[in-house]
């Protein structure tokens, strides 16, 4: 297994890599699936791994100066709260209910990556929008605590739309709201499921390396194709999940 879940890590991490986001959401399907750990456990230790591998995409971007810390700190701080909160409310939710959940979201993010972010996206005038900030927030930390994503495709508009960055700093800021995120679930869990501590930090350390490893391929990659190729990959899992629950 050991072997495996190295193998798998790397695809995790050479997909962040390529694609700035979108690998975390295999980290479920893999510990359930491939390694053979309940739901719950899946999302437990898949959380652990997404915060470990955003922080490190985060703090790439930090020293780039793609990496927004006044937007972070507005962005992140009700997201935190209701990721801890969604995991309260998963210890109530069937495993199988939380499959579905993933699965559907799965979708929603295999349409989102297929349409691509827009470049021209721009924050519309009238400045900064408190309510629209906090709510979107809370959507996205009850994503995180209830199904273990990270929550990218959601996070990186938002920030444009609401908070007025341009693509680069929202994709850089986006790592680092998951990866807090990522923490606060992977707490939420502690104490709830059981956590193969060896593994957490095998896959963590294979995903990294793969981060490297896309990230130097960026220049050499079509984006869009793969983008779209990676798109029909994530509707094959997420149809396996609603079918196999």
């Amino acid at each position: 297994m050991t072997i495996l879940a190295a193998a798998l890590a790397l695809i995790v991490g050479l997909s962040l890599g390529l694609l700035g986001g979108g690998g975390s959401i295999l980290t479920v399907p893999i510990f359930k699936y491939a390694l053979g750990f309940g739901a719950k456990e899946s999302i437990g230790m898949g959380l652990a791994v997404v915060s470990a591998t955003s922080a490190f995409g985060a703090l790439r971007h930090w020293r780039g100066g793609n990496l927004d810390l006044r937007a972070l700190l507005a962005f992140a701080p009700s997201a935190i709260v209701s990721t801890f909160i969604g995991t309260r409310i998963a210890h109530y939710v069937p495993g199988e209910v939380q499959l579905v959940l993933l699965g559907i979201v799965m979708l929603a993010a295999a349409w989102f990556m297929w349409r691509g972010t827009p470049t021209s996206l721009v924050a519309p005038a009238g400045g900064h929008h408190p309510a629209a900030i906090i709510g979107t927030g809370i959507g996205v930390g009850m994503l995180t605590g209830i199904v273990g994503v990270g929550g990218g495709f959601l996070i990186v508009p938002a920030l444009v739309l609401l908070l007025g960055l341009d693509i680069k700093r929202a994709v850089g800021t986006s790592l680092g709201v998951i990866a807090l995120n990522g923490a606060s679930g992977f707490v939420g869990y502690l104490g709830q499921v059981s956590m193969d501590w060896p593994l957490i930090g095998l896959f963590t350390l294979c995903a990294t390396i793969g981060v490297l490893i896309g990230a130097a391929l960026v220049p050499k990659v079509p984006a869009q194709q793969l983008k779209r190729g990676f798109a029909l990959f994530l509707v094959l899992i997420a149809l396996y999940i609603l079918y196999s629950r």
